[in-house]
């Protein structure tokens, strides 16, 4: 009977994590070759494996993460430009309602483009909320504001204390970590680089092409856009064939990626870092020799991120690890 109330007990911890899972999922790929030698320009050795994701952070994620935490936007998580009824560059995400009661949503056909219109500390806060566990509440200690990045309530224009914290989960990519997963050959830890980040030395195309095209392909202006309005930026991985030697899709083109470098310092201003162009910029934006700067507190048109993961032992193969050591132990008992 004992035996019986424990597993029993168990199971019903196991269900209630399996009950507050996550509520989106990113997907990532794998980035190896630990050590890897620096390119050219300086950019993309990295001494660890890491996790980065395979697309760009969508519009559906990043609405899911406003209904969770943005009924009271505390610190302007939402930017009215989301909407396209306010800008006709917008990644489609609606508010309805007043201050404690906001609510978003955004149609089938945004869902899966890119975010934009974030700044440098919505996407630090969108990479806490990943790590905390995707809680929904108000924007505090517990959901968006500690976690990779300590961030208490700060908006502003400089920032440059505001770091990844040991113990991270989920965070903003580095440059360093963006810039392996776009250019880097793989395979060993002298491969060499791409120029672009399609696997490719030569400019890609800026067209869609069917999925059996051989590749080279990304969302830029080539004397015109890849496609038109009212989208502007294709579904994350709409050019099935252009992705990096690691898997990750749209590094170059549709939107511009935050990662946590300070390229710029003047005063109390110091910007963050930007990478791979987007629908407005030409080629030369794509190229891995070229990066961009941003104000950390402003989010823009072709403005976007992506995000990094370490991964750590999951809670439901630690949980089923201590219920097999139960059993085990209620077996052994005389």
């Amino acid at each position: 009977m004992k035996k019986l109330f424990a597993v029993t007990a168990a199971l019903a911890l196991l269900g209630l994590s399996m009950a507050t899972q996550a509520t989106i999922t990113i997907d990532t790929v794998t980035v190896g070759d630990p050590g890897n030698t620096a390119d050219t320009t300086g950019y993309g050795s990295v001494a660890y494996t890491y996790n980065i994701g395979k697309y760009e952070v969508t519009a559906g994620q990043y609405c899911a993460f406003l209904n969770a935490v943005a009924t009271t936007d505390t610190y302007e998580l939402y930017n009215t430009n989301m909407d396209t009824a306010f800008s006709s560059w917008g990644c489609g995400i609606k508010r309805t309602g007043t201050a404690g009661n906001y609510s978003y949503s955004v149609a089938s056909d945004w869902a899966n483009r890119p975010v934009n219109y974030v700044s440098f500390w919505d996407s630090c806060r969108f990479a806490n909320w990943l790590g905390n566990g995707q809680k929904s509440g108000a924007q505090d200690a517990t959901t968006t504001e500690r976690g990779a990045y300590t961030l208490d309530g700060y908006t502003g224009i400089d920032g440059r204390t505001i770091q990844r914290n040991a113990g991270w989960q989920w965070a903003v990519t580095s440059e360093d970590e963006w810039y392996k997963a776009a250019y880097y050959k793989g395979g060993g830890t002298n491969a060499g680089y791409w120029l672009y980040p399609t696997q490719s030395d030569s400019a890609p195309s800026n067209q869609l092409v069917n999925p059996t095209d051989p590749g080279n392909n990304a969302t830029y202006y080539n004397n015109g856009y890849t496609i038109g309005s009212p989208y502007y930026r294709t579904e994350v991985g709409a050019h099935e064939n252009s992705d990096s030697a690691y898997g990750t899709f749209d590094q170059g083109g549709n939107v511009w990626e935050w990662n946590e470098a300070i390229p710029y310092i003047s005063g109390n201003y110091a910007s963050r870092g930007m990478r791979g162009g987007s629908f407005v910029y030409n080629d030369n934006s794509l190229q891995s020799s070229d990066r961009n700067r941003y104000n950390p507190n402003y989010g823009d048109t072709y403005i976007g991120f992506r995000v990094s993961q370490v991964p750590e032992p999951s809670s439901i193969i630690s949980l089923l690890g201590g219920l097999t050591g139960l059993i085990g132990l209620r077996r052994r008992k005389p």
